[in-house]
């Protein structure tokens, strides 16, 4: 019999079983699923790589850094900055030091005024120096209460800032942590978002091939907690809830919509966004324009509704406008509805990170144990893991 069972073949569970197995220790991985991933998966369809719901990587995760092998990955990165429709037309958008190209049309954009944009400089360089307990050191409030003390108008937050972070925190009121916030700017500021070439599936996978033979166990639910031995509850927060008897945490969804373009749409590697409102779509990317892999030949478009009518009609109307072309001949691949993609992060968060020890012997880990991102999960699974060994005296 194994020392420890770890339940659950996410990033999570298998950065905490890859840890102990390079501690020495027995561990047996078992994934109810038929694949590893959690809810970072990707299914082939048709000659398509489709992510189930639109995910990326961020580069500046430290703890990505130094468990994944990156140019193992072939990391396809995306255009620093964003188009929005405003108006009739598309502005591009960016950070001038990282795409000095689009620095004019970042500076002639309508999207507030020189005030407003300044305020987002500041916003970025705050980021990318202030050292992180400095960050959490600040008041607690929501993201929008932050940004109007910083000195951006409700302008420059409704049509730049709401509709970009809608698509990341997955919420439209900007209700999550300001230290959340800080966070996750910070990443974007210092990291770059990018896709790998093998589709979002491909980390976990790579995981997954450093466990010695026979540690994974797929298509083995495990509906009850066994005695006698170390336990790392891995799985997603609901199923972990239902295992340890613990609360349900709070969670965002989001719908993904994938659809093949019938002519090429000439936006580049950039998120599209909508600076107006005037529609379900959060933000929506060619994503065969980003990593060529996903869709061979042909050109392949992911657009993520967080509030509103999520409906392929409503999204394919939207398209039309957000992108300006006729959307009517675009063809619906397939849609992805994930109604637990990321942990809530409302205030007051407290500690960003909550214990992993639950009882004698029985430990929990996940990104809803620590921060709703990659890193956050890949964190919580070495968190575990370390007080594994710690109550085998390793």
């Amino acid at each position: 019999m194994p020392e420890v069972l770890v339940i659950g073949a996410g990033l999570a569970g298998l950065a905490c079983a890859l840890r102990l197995c390079e501690a020495g220790v027995d561990v047996a991985l078992h994934e109810a699923s038929d694949a590893v991933g959690g809810r970072i998966r990707s299914d082939a369809v048709d000659g398509l790589l489709l992510d189930r719901g639109f995910q990326v990587h961020n580069t500046g995760y430290p703890e990505a850094r130094r468990v994944l092998d990156h140019d193992a990955l072939d990391l396809q990165a995306f255009t620093p900055g964003a188009l929005l429709r405003y108006g009739a037309s598309l502005h591009r958008l960016a950070d001038p030091r990282r795409k000095p190209a689009w620095a004019l049309s970042t500076a002639l954009s309508p999207i507030g005024s020189l005030k407003d944009k300044a305020a987002v400089a500041a916003l970025a360089a705050r980021a990318a120096l202030t050292p992180v307990p400095r960050l959490l050191d600040a008041p607690e409030t929501t993201t929008y209460d932050a940004l109007r003390s910083r000195g951006l108008s409700d302008t420059i937050i409704d049509r730049l800032l709401r509709p970009f972070l809608s698509g990341v925190f997955l919420e439209t009121d900007l209700s999550t942590s300001s230290h959340w916030f800080d966070m996750v700017w910070r990443s974007f500021v210092r990291g770059t978002q990018c896709l790998p070439a093998g589709g979002m599936q491909a980390m976990p996978e790579q995981l997954a091939a450093r466990l010695p033979d026979g540690v994974l166990h797929l298509s083995s639910p495990r509906t009850a907690l066994p005695s006698g031995k170390a336990v790392v509850v891995a799985t997603g927060g609901r199923a972990a809830a239902d295992l340890l008897g613990t609360a349900v945490p709070a969670f965002r969804g989001v719908t993904t919509h994938y659809h093949l373009a019938d002519t090429p749409v000439p936006t580049g590697k950039a998120i599209v966004l909508d600076g107006e409102g005037g529609g379900p779509v959060a933000n929506s990317v060619v994503l065969s324009n980003v990593a060529p892999t996903y869709a061979p030949g042909r050109v392949l478009v992911s657009s993520s509704v967080v509030t509103g009518d999520a409906s392929e009609p409503a999204v394919r109307a939207h398209l039309s406008r957000l992108y300006g072309v006729d959307t009517a001949r675009w063809q619906h691949v397939r849609a992805y509805e994930v109604p637990d993609a990321l942990p809530s992060m409302a205030p007051p968060l407290g500690r960003l990170r909550k214990p992993v020890l639950v009882r004698d012997g029985v430990f929990v880990c996940g990104d809803h144990r620590d921060t709703a991102s990659i890193q956050g999960a890949l964190v919580s699974g070495r968190r575990a893991a370390t007080a594994v060994l710690s109550s085998l005296g390793r």
